[in-house]
């Protein structure tokens, strides 16, 4: 019998600080609560499955029967980007930090990659993606030099205009940087950001690509790959585990494309995990402090939810999570350090089952694999006695 589980992570949705926030500067973030006030937000059928039943979640009255079970999910690892958070939901504890650079990148780095790409580069600050082609998107199309910046995460971020620099080879340079940047300067991600249009009203597209330092450990999409198991990835799962343990992918350009294709899988017969971002969240609201824009997306996806819903079938089982928070409402256009939902839904769950506050996003990893009868080689505690009635 084909068993099959699809596991989405809203990237970005947090629903509170956690207790170490203030040393990552996030004290007082609340992602989810800060989007509740707007006129857009409405999550109905989110709260019927018990989202606003996880502990500490207060923005919306709780389910009396909620249809779920579910979980307020606290990271251990030291970190709070999308890299790390998605490494630790497929069962890697990351204890040391990924490397960020407040002041910049290295001279030497940047030789190096102005020597093998042939281009000079601009910027080298921490920026807004919105903000550093505004700034110096002028300058890059008038000169050809490449914009490298980064932020609060452990990103080499590269942007150039698609009429000065073609997107497969914006993509060329970012692998030349990706195969630069391992050892000491082993940022999570390098990502290519092309824009078009004229100055100063430049645009950034969706021709996004990350290029994702390969994780460092097995996770449990290695362990269903290697039993056999399918692990389709949907949006940018195969680009944040460099493609190491997936057998089938699809990129998106937005939360809207991730859930039709989503919607499709429903329908295939597959046997194993549906690991999907949608990733609106965080890329064009949360980063931008746009709280209605944020409540919008929210509130599409909830439309969208009774859908996902009617295609599971018997023994299915859908998870719903986050990897960090984005709080649209604080100074900071960077991630928080913030507990993430985890919200479980199937014929065979347990409706209203309360796994209060679980430690590590691992556990979610460790109940997959339980799920498909896989020995666990990852961290976390499975939850799937008793969550499956």
């Amino acid at each position: 019998m084909e068993k099959r589980i699809f596991l989405i992570v809203l990237d970005s949705v947090g629903i509170g600080e956690e207790p170490d926030a203030a040393e990552y500067g996030d004290e007082g973030s609340n992602t989810i609560a800060a989007a509740a006030p707007s006129q857009y937000f409405d999550m109905p059928n989110m709260q019927k499955l018990g989202l606003f039943n996880i502990d500490g979640v207060t923005c919306r009255p709780k389910a009396e029967a909620p249809l779920g079970a579910f979980a307020r999910m606290q990271e251990i690892s030291k970190g709070k980007d999308t890299t790390i958070g998605h490494w630790e939901i497929a069962g890697i504890n990351s204890p040391k930090p990924l490397p960020t650079y407040p002041d910049g990148f290295p001279v030497e780095v940047l030789r190096e990659f102005e020597e093998k790409t042939g281009h000079k580069v601009i910027c080298n600050k921490p920026y807004s993606g919105t903000d550093v082609i505004r700034d110096y998107g002028k300058e890059h199309v008038e000169t050809g030099a490449l914009i490298v910046y980064t932020s609060a995460d452990s990103v080499f971020q590269i942007a150039a205009h698609e009429s000065v620099v073609p997107v497969e080879e914006l993509y060329r340079y970012c692998q030349i940087a990706r195969d630069m940047l391992v050892g000491e300067h082993g940022v999570g991600r390098v990502i290519a950001r092309p824009f078009t249009g004229e100055s100063p009203n430049f645009t950034r597209t969706t021709n996004r690509h990350d290029f994702s330092l390969q994780p460092p450990k097995v996770t449990m999409l290695d362990q269903l790959v290697e039993n056999q198991f399918d692990v389709i990835a949907v949006g940018k799962i195969n680009d944040i585990f460099a493609g190491k343990g997936v057998s089938e992918f699809v990129r998106t350009k937005g939360n809207e494309e991730g859930i039709e294709r989503t919607l499709e899988y429903t329908k295939r017969d597959f046997n194993g995990l549906c690991f999907i971002n949608l990733v609106d969240f965080d890329m064009l609201y949360g980063h931008r402090n746009d709280v209605d824009g944020y409540a919008k997306a929210l509130t599409y996806f909830d439309t969208k939810l009774p859908e996902i819903m009617a295609g599971l079938r018997e023994g299915d089982l859908l998870m719903i999570t986050a990897d960090h928070g984005c709080d649209p409402i604080t100074p900071s256009t960077d991630h928080s350090r913030e507990y993430t939902p985890w919200v479980i839904y199937g014929s065979e769950v347990k409706p209203g089952v309360n796994l209060g506050t679980r430690p590590t996003f691992a556990d979610i990893a460790a109940t997959v694999l339980d799920y498909f009868g896989v020995e666990q080689k990852v961290t976390g505690t499975s939850m799937l006695n008793k969550i499956i009635k």
